[in-house]
């Protein structure tokens, strides 16, 4: 993973810019945050005539819509869901609908709830033109942390984030975030959509990553620039964290590529397996397993060394002093999350979801 990681190069944007652009954001209760996104959006480096800004409001019981149709002499599209509570997946439904009336020739979806520099934009479009890429997946950070728990977050997801790139610098591409994702708009309807994936609540980003991987695999890339960064926040107590990895976890075992499957059902097999082991040496005490150490020493070590190149690019390495903790933390983490994220029920935005 770390050679798939070193195998992209860093992405030196320029000036030039030829393509459209819709940026598609679905927001549902985001009151408190929409109208920061939107003036990140508004004040990018970016030719305006180029660039066109849809909000689809997905059945808000606050004042998230008003608040985007303030915005509406700036330009800002607002659409508005009426669906009730018909589906599944009304994120996918949401992107779809906006997608449908763009005019972009590339789609970029973002969350309302993030943070762009004002060259974010610019930099991600030059490297669809500098690659002439159908999907591009871009990093994301969490920011702004006001606790440990918080901090630990921003490690863990830093990991999701650098096994995604590796994974496309590999040409195997596994995981990507919607949060900074953008595709053609071509691609995207030859791909039919979301159909096939529009039964789950999640997966409007990695699922659909597998249908362009399964044809175009070659035409994903990762865009590994600082300027390409999108910032967010990370949840601010367990029980909305839980949520969230339960919500992601859901459609692990739903990937078509089932090699993709395999490797996150080993992977929970050797954290059980650890789990499992810790057990049996607590209660053998005190005969000393020397077996479990050293795997427990090998994961930290080995997550470590993955780490370093990555939390350099997202200028966040005073976090890998959190290795330790967060490897044998997540061992358990691991365990319950994959057992909990495929099955039963879970929260999301107010709604009880599959």
């Amino acid at each position: 993973m770390r050679k798939g990681w070193r195998n992209i190069p860093y992405f030196k944007s320029t000036d030039s810019i030829s393509e459209t652009v819709s940026v598609l954001i679905a927001a549902r209760n985001e009151e408190d945050n929409i109208a920061r996104t939107i003036e990140c959006i508004l004040h990018q480096n970016f030719p305006r005539e180029r660039l066109e800004l849809i909000i689809v409001d997905d059945h808000s019981t606050d004042t998230t819509a008003d608040i985007v149709q303030s915005y509406s002499d700036k330009g800002v599209k607002l659409l508005q869901l009426s669906v009730g509570d018909k589906l599944n997946s009304y994120k996918k439904y949401a992107i779809t609908k906006a997608i449908e009336m763009a005019a972009g020739n590339i789609i970029v979806t973002t969350d309302a709830d993030c943070r762009m520099g004002e060259n974010w934009l610019q930099t991600i479009v030059q490297y669809f033109e500098a690659h002439d890429s159908y999907l591009v997946s871009s990093p994301v950070l969490y920011s702004e942390e006001k606790s440990h728990f918080e901090e630990l977050q921003t490690l863990e997801f830093m990991y999701l984030i650098g096994l995604g790139a590796a994974g496309i610098g590999l040409r195997s591409p596994t995981t990507c975030n919607g949060a900074n994702l953008a595709y053609r708009k071509s691609v995207f309807f030859e791909m039919g959509g979301f159909t096939g994936i529009d039964n789950l609540a999640s997966g409007d980003d990695e699922l659909f990553l597998h249908k362009v991987a399964e044809k175009y695999a070659d035409k994903i890339g990762f865009c590994k620039s600082k300027e390409a960064i999108v910032y967010t926040d990370a949840k601010p107590d367990l029980k909305s964290f839980i949520s969230q990895r339960k919500r992601w976890a859901s459609k692990s075992t739903k990937y078509k590529n089932k090699k993709v499957v395999a490797l996150g059902v080993s992977i929970w097999l050797f954290n059980l397996a650890l789990l499992v082991s810790l057990l049996v040496f607590f209660i053998r005490m005190p005969e000393f397993n020397w077996l479990l150490l050293t795997a427990f020493a090998l994961k930290i070590i080995v997550e470590f060394f993955f780490m370093v190149p990555i939390s350099s690019f997202m200028g966040r390495k005073e976090l890998l002093k959190y290795v330790p903790i967060l490897s044998i933390v997540h061992s358990f983490y691991m365990v319950y999350i994959g057992i909990a994220g495929n099955t039963g029920k879970y929260d999301w935005k107010g709604r009880q979801v599959n």
